[in-house]
C-alpha cells in the first residue's frame, strides 16, 4: 500500500474559495481514477494550506491513475482555473509506504 500527498499554499484571503475548489479537483480526480481522493486542511502549523490525500495498492496503481489523469484534457483547465486560488512553486509531493 502507497499513500500519496499532495500540498500547497493558499494566499490570505483565499481559503475558502480554495477548498471549494480543492474539493472539486479531488472529485474530478476520483471521477477519472477510481481511486478516492480526500481534501485535508492542517490542525497545526501553517494554516495557509490544503492538501489531498489518496491510497493506492502499490506504485503501478499510482502511476496507472497518475496517467490518467495527466491525459484527460480537463486536468489542464483545472490547473489553469486553480492557479489563482495557491502560490505557485508551494507544492509539495509525498509518497509513503505501508510497513
Amino acid at each position: 500500500m502507497v499513500a500519496f500527498y499532495r500540498s500547497a499554499s493558499v494566499p490570505p484571503g483565499k481559503s475558502m474559495s480554495a477548498i471549494a475548489d480543492a474539493k472539486e479537483v479531488a472529485a474530478f480526480a476520483t471521477q477519472v481514477t477510481g481511486v478516492e481522493v480526500r481534501v485535508a486542511i492542517p490542525v497545526g502549523g501553517n494554516p495557509f494550506r490544503i492538501g489531498w490525500a489518496a491510497r493506492y495498492e502499490n506504485l503501478g496503481a499510482m502511476e496507472a491513475a497518475m496517467g490518467k489523469l495527466m491525459a484527460d484534457p480537463k486536468d489542464a483547465d483545472f490547473s489553469a482555473k486553480s492557479a489563482e486560488h495557491f502560490i505557485a512553486g508551494s507544492f509539495s509531493d509525498e509518497i509513503w509506504r505501508a510497513v
